[in-house]
C-alpha cells in the first residue's frame, strides 16, 4: 500500500486558525465578562450570575441541534466551513453588543441588553465552533496527521488563551471609564473574525462528505450515545474539562488567599496568580512537540495516561507547599502541571476524528456534527455541575464573600483555605484516575483504526468483527 503523504502545513495552520477564537474568547469571557457586568453595566452580582446561568443552558441545548444541522446542510465551501465564514463577520458585532457599557437608566432595559447581547454572542460561538469540532474529522482520514493536525490547533489556543488573559485588559484600562470595553471588543472582534475566516476559506476538507443527506430526524441527536467509542471519548474528555474547570475556578483563590495570604508581607498577590498561570498556559505549548512525539512512538493512549500521571502528582504536591513559600516553588509546580496537563488537554480533541469514523461503521452514516454537538453539550452541563459542587464546598466551609461597596477581602478562614487547598489537590486524583481507566479499556489504536476504514466498505459480518474488537 502507498503511504499517504502528510497534510500541507498551510492547510494544518488553516485549520487551526480558528481555535485562536476558541481558546482566547473562553479566556476573555471567563476573565472578565462578570466583571463588566457588574462594574460596568451596573447590574448586580445576583443578576450577572442569572445571565451567565441561563445563557450556558441556552448554549448547551442548542449545540447538538446544530451539530446535527450541519451534519445535513450541502452549501458552498464544504459542509461545515460555509457556516464558519458566514459567521465569521458575527463575530465583531456580536462581541461589541456583549461589552457594549449599557447606560439606560432604568435596571430592567439594561438586563434585557445584556442577556440578549449575551445570548447573541453563545448563538454566534456555537454555530462557529461545533461546525469546526466536526471539521477536524474531515480534513484527513490519517491517524497520525489527525494529531499532528490536533496539536498544532491547541497550540494555536492556548497561545491565544495567553495573549487574552493581560492583553485586553491592558486595552481597557488604557482608556478612561467604560471606552476600553469597546475598544477592547472591536479590537479582538476584528483579530477573532480573520482567524476564523481562514479557516472557512482554506481548511479545505480532505474526505468528502456523503452526497446523499438523510431526512431530518431528531432521533438521530442521541444516536451518537450508542457507540461505545463516544462513551469512552466523552469518559477521557470529561474527566479532563471538569478538572480544569475545578482548578481554574479556585487557582487565584488558591493564590490569594492561602499562599500569597499575607498579603502586606508577599507583594501583589494578583501578579503571582497572573505568571502562575501564564507559566502554567505556556508550558501547555512547550509540552505539545512531547506528546505528538510519544503519540507516534507509543499510542495516544500512552499520552493521556501519562500526562494525567504527571498532572496528578503535581496537584498532590500542592499539599506539601506551605504559606508563604517562596513564589518559585509555585512557578515550578505550575510549570510541571501545565506539562502533564498538556496530554489529556491534546488526545480527547486528537481521537475525536476517529470516534467519528467508529460512528460511521456503526450506523452507516457520517454524522461528525451529531458528535461534536451532544460532547458539547454534555460537557457544559457537567461543567456547570462541577463548578456548582466545587463552589457550594467552598462556600460550605465559610468562605466570605465581599459586599458591594465594601473593601477587598484579604483573608478567608482556615476552614475555607484547607477547603480549597483539598480540592485543588485531589480533584485530579479523582477525576484523572478514571480517565486512566477508561484508556486502559480504550481499543482504537492506529491498527484497528486503519481496519475501521476498510471496513466502512466491507459486508456487514466485517464491520461487526471489527466492532466486537472495539
Amino acid at each position: 500500500m502507498k503511504e499517504k503523504k502528510g497534510l500541507p502545513l498551510g492547510r494544518v495552520v488553516a485549520f487551526a486558525s480558528a481555535d485562536f477564537f476558541g481558546g482566547g474568547v473562553f479566556n476573555i469571557v471567563n476573565f472578565l465578562y462578570p466583571g463588566f457586568v457588574v462594574l460596568a453595566v451596573g447590574l448586580s452580582p445576583y443578576l450577572a450570575g442569572v445571565i451567565i446561568m441561563i445563557a450556558r443552558v441556552f448554549d448547551a441545548v442548542i449545540d447538538p441541534f446544530i451539530g446535527y444541522i450541519s451534519d445535513k446542510l450541502r452549501i458552498r465551501f464544504g459542509t461545515r466551513r460555509g457556516s464558519i465564514l458566514a459567521c465569521a463577520p458575527l463575530v465583531v458585532v456580536s462581541m461589541l453588543l456583549m461589552f457594549y457599557p449599557y447606560s439606560n437608566p432604568s435596571e430592567t432595559v439594561r438586563f434585557w441588553s445584556v442577556f440578549l447581547s449575551y445570548l447573541l454572542f453563545c448563538a454566534v460561538q456555537s454555530v462557529i465552533m461545533i461546525p469546526y469540532y466536526s471539521l477536524s474529522s474531515e480534513i484527513t482520514d490519517d491517524f497520525t496527521e489527525r494529531a499532528r493536525m490536533t496539536t498544532v490547533r491547541l497550540g494555536f489556543s492556548i497561545f491565544a488563551s495567553i495573549v487574552c488573559v493581560a492583553a485586553p485588559g491592558m486595552i481597557i484600562d488604557a482608556y478612561d471609564g467604560n471606552t476600553g470595553y469597546i475598544v477592547m471588543s472591536l479590537v479582538f472582534g476584528a483579530i477573532f473574525m480573520v482567524f476564523v475566516g481562514i479557516t472557512g476559506l482554506f481548511a479545505k476538507e480532505g474526505v468528502p462528505a456523503p452526497k446523499k443527506v438523510e431526512r431530518l430526524d431528531l432521533r438521530g441527536l442521541i444516536k451518537p450515545l450508542r457507540v461505545k467509542v463516544f462513551r469512552q471519548y466523552l469518559g477521557l474528555f470529561l474527566c479532563c474539562q471538569i478538572t480544569m474547570a475545578a482548578m481554574s475556578a479556585l487557582f487565584f483563590f488558591y493564590v490569594d488567599f492561602y499562599f500569597c495570604r499575607d498579603v502586606t508581607a508577599r507583594g501583589d498577590s494578583s501578579m503571582t496568580g497572573m505568571i502562575g498561570a501564564a507559566i502554567m498556559f505556556g508550558m501547555q505549548i512547550v509540552a505539545l512537540p512531547a506528546y505528538m512525539a510519544l503519540i507516534k512512538r507509543r499510542g495516544k493512549m500512552t499520552a493521556y495516561i501519562s500526562g494525567s500521571v504527571i498532572w496528578i502528582i503535581s496537584a498532590l504536591l500542592l499539599l506539601l507547599l506551605p504559606s508563604g513559600a517562596d513564589a518559585a516553588w509555585l512557578f515550578i509546580l505550575a510549570a510541571v502541571m501545565g506539562f502533564g496537563i498538556s496530554g489529556p488537554g491534546l488526545i480527547p480533541h486528537a481521537i475525536f476524528p476517529d470516534v467519528v469514523d467508529v460512528g460511521h461503521l456503526q450506523t452507516g452514516e457520517r454524522a461528525a456534527g451529531a458528535y461534536s454537538g451532544i460532547a458539547s453539550f454534555i460537557n457544559t452541563v457537567a461543567q456547570a455541575i462541577g463548578l456548582a459542587v466545587v463552589m457550594y464546598i467552598v462556600g460550605a466551609t465559610g468562605f466570605t464573600e465581599r459586599v458591594p461597596g465594601t473593601p477587598p477581602i484579604l483573608s478567608q478562614p482556615e476552614s475555607a483555605q484547607k477547603a480549597i487547598v483539598y480540592i485543588m489537590a485531589f480533584a485530579p486524583l479523582l477525576l484523572m484516575s478514571i480517565g486512566i481507566l477508561i484508556c486502559s479499556r480504550y481499543r482504537l489504536d492506529k491498527k484497528n483504526h486503519q481496519r475501521v476504514l476498510a471496513a466502512i466498505e466491507g459486508s456487514g459480518e466485517e464491520r461487526a468483527e471489527v466492532l466486537k474488537s472495539l
